[in-house]
């Protein structure tokens, strides 16, 4: 291994998703100079196995279910999906798992890209193992901004690596559909790729260790995927705890707690993640390797002057576009304290504190229904202590919801902190709610007036009439 003297920038970003590139984008906006490194694709893990490739393979699935619900056109779409053509797209999403294009962007705004391993050397310093064996230096003036995500946890049973597991990357990027298909785990990954792979041929069995589907939502979300799961022709079992698991030749073979034996061509485990710090140096700046890295609201690592954690990898909101705008938010932190700003905007809602990140995370779940939710749930909003009232409304009571489909399911639940008289939380479970979510954010960030929300008038007829549905149930009460 070869090593080369120390290059000097003013911030060094250590992962290229979309984290590190917004952070990267901010530094560069500012006038800093910036480097980049990475040791995989530059994109990440939203760009080829996690958000553009799974929504790649969902849409399809959903489209038809939907047009399945419109009279006169539901008997044109009875037949299966053209799974090779839906693959085929989602490779096209993914650009065929190549990162030129993201490449050139990275060039475009005059970040420095290092291809390698990168890994804290000390403070402000950053060493990169390049694929050539070379070794080089990075110090950093002002940041260095660890974006590294997380990795899919498995779970410690005895022989799992010899069974070949799917994890979320090969549930995402496989090439051919299983003809039987396990999944394991109740949580966002499990439910949309048994969602995407039951629409595509596979018969999909979903072991759930819980009793329900989408736990940290509000109960009704995880009841009506998982009746519509069933209804598609998913076995659904809750309370069933995976025990062993073998391969017998090309069958898999998965042995629960209640003593079922269940066989399949592929096993998917969606069972958590755990942060991608193992590796990086963490031991160099005190830091325990593999934790996960608490910050401020700026995103400042606590205890530093320097080091930043945005993403994933800070456990504050595990979401793709969270950690952007987690980036935008640190990007102009470390920008304003690199200009000499003596006090930062780092108060609620300031430009240098993500406080959306504890008050307004807005979610959506591509399954069928989909499920879309922003703030806090009925139980985290008393959990927190908050005098709150929830009202929930049946979407089919909304004219736009039964022009949308017909025998339209879904529900809607608004929670209101009575005593300021703000809605800081909705949910909504139905076909088509993800396109709705974005209006309930601005409420819930904006901190709204539910006086105020009676002068947003919903377009009739549309389904974001179920606003008012909502406020008039609210008056009610």
């Amino acid at each position: 291994m070869t090593e080369t003297e120390s290059i000097a920038y003013d911030v060094v970003v250590l992962g290229a998703g979309p984290v590190g590139e917004n952070v990267a984008d901010r530094a560069r906006a500012a006038g800093l100079s910036t480097a980049i490194v990475e040791n995989e694709l530059v994109g990440g893990e939203c760009s080829y196995w996690a958000c553009m490739p799974s929504k790649a393979l969902l849409r399809p699935a959903i489209a038809r279910a939907d047009a399945r619900r419109v009279p006169g056109l539901s008997g044109a779409v009875q037949g299966p999906l053209d799974a090779p053509a839906v693959l085929a797209h989602r490779d096209y999403y993914t650009s065929n798992w190549k990162d030129d294009g993201q490449v050139a962007w990275l060039n475009g705004i005059g970040a420095d890209l290092y291809r390698g391993h990168g890994r804290l050397a000390g403070p402000r310093r950053v060493s990169v193992e390049g694929p050539d064996g070379e070794l080089r230096f990075l110090t950093a003036r002002h940041a260095v901004a660890v974006c590294t995500g997380t990795r899919a946890l498995l779970p410690g049973l005895p022989g799992l690596a010899g069974v070949k597991p799917w994890t979320s990357r090969e549930a995402t990027s496989a090439h051919a559909v299983p003809d039987r298909l396990i999944v394991v785990g109740g949580g966002v990954v499990a439910v949309e790729m048994a969602t995407a792979w039951q629409a595509l041929g596979s018969r999909v069995t979903v072991l759930v260790r819980g009793h329900a589907l989408l736990p940290r939502m509000e109960p009704f979300a995880g009841e009506l995927v998982a009746d519509a799961l069933k209804e598609a022709g998913a076995d659904v079992r809750t309370g069933t705890a995976v025990t062993g698991v073998t391969r017998e030749g090309a069958t898999v073979v998965a042995l629960t707690d209640t003593g079922d034996r269940i066989e399949a061509d592929e096993i998917l485990f969606a069972t958590g993640r755990v942060p991608h710090t193992e590796d990086i140096g963490l031991d160099t700046v005190g830091l325990e390797p593999g934790s996960w890295l608490d910050v401020d609201d700026s995103l400042r690592v606590t205890g530093s002057e320097w080091l930043y954690a945005v993403g994933d990898v800070n456990h504050r909101a595990l979401l793709t576009h969270q950690g952007k705008y987690q980036a935008r938010i640190a990007g102009a932190a470390i920008a304003a304290r690199a200009a000499g700003v003596p006090l930062l905007e780092t108060d609620l809602w300031g430009a240098h504190a993500a406080t959306a990140d504890h008050a307004a995370v807005p979610q959506v779940v591509f399954t069928d229904p989909e499920v879309a939710a922003v703030g806090l749930s009925l139980a985290e909003a008393e959990s927190a202590g908050l005098r709150v009232r929830a009202v929930d409304v049946d979407m089919s009571s909304v004219a736009g919801a039964g022009l949308y489909a017909d025998g339209y399911r879904g529900k809607a639940r608004m929670v209101v902190d009575v005593n300021r008289e703000i809605v800081v939380g909705l949910t909504l479970a139905g076909p088509g709610v993800g396109e709705l979510i974005h209006s309930a954010t601005v409420a819930v960030a904006g901190e709204v007036p539910v006086s105020r929300l009676w002068h947003a008038v919903p377009s009739y007829p549309t389904v974001s009439e179920v606003w008012l549905r909502l406020l008039e149930a609210y008056r009610d009460m």
